[in-house]
């Protein structure tokens, strides 16, 4: 791959460990890495001109349902709580074969490339009709995305007192071979590793303890992250105490889901007690502000998680309950809620940016990305502040508070996968129209 230039830029938000803010400079690209960044580097084979332009780190994505892009705004789930909104969802999902998983995560990804991401995280935790982890997988291969698939499960059905139909379900024995046999076949530990597999099973109200503890001992045997989703709602902890006798933070603590290689999604009804056990163990959160309000299920303590020590990244959700992907959109709605609920100086944009970019990255385990360094990966976002959504601005590089909200161009690796606001990976327009046929034939089937 030739040498690229990106030149001029407007302004450089690099994220790196200083917080440079660069002023009409350039960043070079060599080998997918980044191998120079200041003014007035030296012209190269191939270069992008980035007058009137704000650069910034690939956004990254902490936390996805990719498989839920083809049920948008469904009806029977448009103004419901989590608990009656999944049971509105799962007969829908439960008809999904690997076709709708494949491209279902293709719009879902291409999405997300669009508004500046370049590393996503995603939670498969259903597998009806032959769907597998590689159908997305091999959908994020194609968009050029850098990619954390998680090999979520659900092994506690109706009948045994979880909320997922019995049909979704599967045997836990089944549910750790499998997650060995995703990781010996597509996770890459090293630096730059384009795929990297963790281990997810659902919640706490659709797996049991056991399958809980001993995906925790087989993620850390194979050197591999565990992820989940906890304490989303009062039901969510109301379920735990019920459940278990415990706050959800002890349940995740006993039994080996704290820790630098976990990370749980929402998190919204966390107390003092276990954001201090957070932070205490290094454990991540995946702040998902869009979904949350979706769902009513509240405003996460972002602000008192950052200022407990606790490791926080952004993540849109599926886009069942976001109806949306964009992580930009997600960023702002972060800065926005943590500011209702604690004044006007709880989050400024900048802190949000960084939220979506190295926040993120290093939750995940890839200090390698999310920053604007010499060594670190090449993936770059480049907005452009010429146009009417930031007309007016004094501020370009506070793109949380004038936009755009979508990218002009996105480099993944050195590759560049959005050129002047469009995917250039993929037919976006055929893609687009199986994703509707494809929805259309899930109402109908119903």
């Amino acid at each position: 791959m030739p040498e690229l230039l990106i030149r001029n830029a407007q302004s450089i938000l690099t994220m790196d460990d200083d917080a440079r803010e660069l002023l009409n400079a350039d960043i070079l690209l060599r080998d997918g890495k980044i191998a120079a960044v200041g003014a007035g580097l030296p012209r190269a084979e191939r270069e992008v001109d980035a007058s009137g332009c704000v650069v910034t780190p690939g956004l990254v994505n902490t936390h996805h349902h990719l498989f839920q892009t083809l049920t948008r705004a469904v009806p029977a789930g448009q103004d419901a709580p989590l608990f009656d909104w999944l049971r509105a969802l799962y007969p829908v999902w439960a008809r999904m074969t690997p076709d709708h998983a494949h491209v279902s995560a293709r719009v879902g990804l291409a999405e997300l490339a669009l508004s500046g991401c370049s590393l996503s995280s995603d939670h498969l935790y259903l597998y009806p009709n032959g769907i597998r982890l590689e159908d997305t997988i091999e959908a994020a291969r194609e968009v050029g995305l850098r990619f954390h698939p998680t090999r979520g499960s659900m092994s506690i059905g109706q009948k045994d007192g979880g909320l997922p139909p019995d049909a979704l379900v599967e045997g836990e024995l089944a549910i750790l071979e499998d997650c060995i046999r995703v990781i010996d076949a597509f996770h890459d530990p090293g630096e730059g590793s384009m795929c990297r597999v963790g281990i997810a099973p659902c919640s706490p109200f659709s797996v049991s303890r056991e399958l809980m503890r001993d995906c925790a001992l087989l993620a850390r045997d194979k050197g591999v992250m565990l992820h989940t989703h906890l304490a989303e709602n009062d039901e969510d902890v109301a379920y735990s105490l019920e459940k278990f006798g415990c706050r959800p933070g002890q349940y995740a603590e006993d039994l080996g889901w704290v820790g630098s290689d976990v990370w749980h999604a929402h998190c919204v009804k966390l107390d003092a007690q276990e954001q201090a056990l957070f932070a205490r163990t290094g454990t991540g959160v995946a702040h998902c502000p869009c979904s949350n309000c979706r769902l009513a299920s509240g405003i996460a303590p972002v602000r008192a998680m950052l200022d407990a020590g606790v490791r926080v990244g952004l993540g849109v959700d599926g886009s069942a309950s976001n109806d949306s992907g964009n992580l930009m959109t997600e960023a702002r709605f972060a800065m926005l809620l943590q500011r209702v609920a604690h004044g006007a100086d709880a989050m400024s944009a900048r802190k949000a940016l960084e939220l979506a970019t190295r926040g993120g990255a290093d939750m995940l385990g890839r200090p390698d990305c999310g920053r604007i360094a010499v060594g670190k990966r090449a993936d770059i976002a480049v907005w452009d502040v010429s146009g009417v959504q930031s007309a007016g601005s004094w501020d370009p590089a506070a793109l949380l508070l004038a936009g755009p909200t979508q990218v002009r161009d996105l480099f993944v690796e050195g590759r560049q996968i959005v050129s002047m606001g469009q995917v250039r990976t993929i037919d976006m327009e055929a893609t687009t129209r199986e994703a509707n046929r494809l929805a259309r034939g899930l109402a109908e089937s119903l």
